[in-house]
């Protein structure tokens, strides 16, 4: 089991104990994922590296129940999230994926959603200040058929952050979009982060990206944790 020490005075907002995923197949039992274990405090990221097929994806699905473990637990806030209604677990550990999945509709509506599924109706002025978050100022009622990648991206961004989620799962945000918009996202989400304090775990296969963004790196490969540790122990040896 791999740790990294944490500091006593910051409480461990997301644990992972021995995380694993298997499913039964004509070919026997297949491991997706095993014994996958981390503490991540309050604001702190965490960059899950390694090759495809790693189980990289397998690992943020498991975080928010998007799909269930078959080994191990996940705490939130110190609570076994399996005790939590699974769509309020997913309203406080929110996910942007790859690329930008939105409703048909506007901007507004694709920010509104979340909420809206909890009973809250956000005001023309939240949604705007939302907007401005992610630098798309002025879009609330741009149909989202007409958005770049990058503006999509931003816009999928903001849906999330609508929640006021503590943990944000980002998987690969920016490799689907041009260097231009990969650049700009990339320094939104790590000024996101860093402006909200929030818990990251952050999907990238771009090792110069980790070293940019990540308080702490994770390599998996094959569904095994291979290694732990601080940028420098790991990408700067």
């Amino acid at each position: 089991m791999l740790y990294c020490k944490s500091s006593i005075m910051n409480p461990i907002v997301l644990e992972s104990v021995q995380l694993s995923r298997a499913l039964d197949g004509p070919n026997g039992r297949k491991s997706l994922l095993s014994d996958i274990s981390f503490r991540l405090e309050r604001g702190q990221v965490l960059v899950v590296l390694g090759p495809s097929g790693a189980g990289k994806s397998t690992l943020l699905r498991l975080l928010n129940r998007l799909d269930e473990p078959t080994g191990g637990q996940v705490l939130l806030d110190g609570r076994n999230y399996l005790e939590i209604d699974p769509r309020e677990l997913r309203r406080r550990v929110g996910m942007v994926m790859q690329r930008a999945y939105l409703f048909p509709g506007t901007a507004a509506m694709n920010i509104g959603y979340g909420p809206a599924q909890h009973g809250m109706a956000l005001t023309d002025a939240q949604i705007g200040e939302l907007l401005e978050q992610v630098g798309m100022q002025g879009y609330a009622d741009r149909n989202v058929a007409t958005l770049s990648g990058g503006e999509a991206q931003r816009i999928s961004i903001a849906r999330a952050l609508a929640n006021g989620p503590e943990v944000l799962l980002l998987d690969e945000p920016t490799s689907a979009l041009d260097d231009a918009s990969k650049q700009g996202v990339e320094r939104l989400l790590a000024t996101i982060v860093r402006e909200r304090h929030a818990t990251c775990v952050w999907v990238t296969h771009d090792v110069a990206q980790a070293a940019r963004v990540a308080d702490l790196v994770l390599r998996v490969e094959a569904g095994a944790a291979v290694a732990l540790g601080t940028p420098q122990e790991l990408l700067h040896a």
